[in-house]
């Protein structure tokens, strides 16, 4: 059975969601730090921590409230947005349990089997997030023009066990999940992410590794409290 994992993605300080992965289409909801403790408090197991400032390579970098989400987390957390150097990696696996590697997985597929080999499966995980069936990168603004199976694909040969496959016309939509792309992806162990609308898509979702939630929390869709003490 899957990990039901609450989202908090930063930018600016502040706790928000982008609709579709538009950096202009933005809903602020609070406080990082003070929203970690209360997926904690509710019975979280995982949290899933995203630097949108790092993501799209700006110079403005959240890394400083990332690091006291940590500091105050009794439980796993993972990590991503603009890690894209063994110094970056180094730096956040020194807070976080892993880290989650987008950008640079499509741009050196080679430091994705470097980081592997140096800190083992279970603390390096790739996102692959796919809009038309390829992967986009740089915080969502570039067309890699990879095929998203063929990325995962190769990613699995290098090693990677785990992916947090989003359908980016999905995300923040509150239209459920991209099923059928899911289905299509074999051979590795998938986090949902995108489009979660209702605590039935959190159950159908379980059957995978994991599913990530966001908006649909923020935004009053699902029974997180519930769903974290009863899946």
């Amino acid at each position: 059975m899957g990990t039901i994992i609450p989202a908090i993605d930063i930018m600016g300080g502040k706790a928000v969601r982008l609709l579709k992965g538009d950096y202009n289409s933005k809903t602020i909801y609070g406080d990082p730090i003070e929203i970690a403790q209360k997926f904690m408090e509710m019975g979280a197991k995982r949290l899933h921590v995203v630097d949108l400032d790092g993501a799209r390579g700006t110079e403005a970098s959240s890394y400083e409230i990332v690091a006291r989400i940590c500091e105050g987390a009794d439980i796993p957390v993972q990590i991503g947005g603009g890690i894209r150097s063994r110094e970056s990696v180094e730096k956040y696996l020194q807070i976080a349990d892993r880290v989650i590697l987008g950008t640079i997985a499509v741009k050196n597929p080679r430091f994705v089997g470097e980081c592997i080999r140096e800190y083992g499966a279970d603390r390096i995980v790739v996102g692959a997030d796919v809009l038309r069936d390829e992967i986009a990168i740089s915080g969502w603004a570039e067309n890699s023009g990879k095929n998203y199976l063929e990325f995962v694909k190769d990613m699995k040969s290098l090693g990677v066990e785990t992916i947090i496959a989003t359908d980016i016309s999905k995300d923040g939509t509150l239209t459920s999940p991209n099923w059928e792309m899911y289905e299509k992806i074999k051979g590795v162990k998938v986090i949902v992410s995108g489009g979660v609308a209702c605590n039935e898509d959190c159950l159908k979702a379980i059957k995978y590794h994991g599913v990530i939630v966001g908006k649909a929390y923020y935004e009053g869709k699902v029974d997180l409290e519930w769903l974290l003490k009863n899946v």
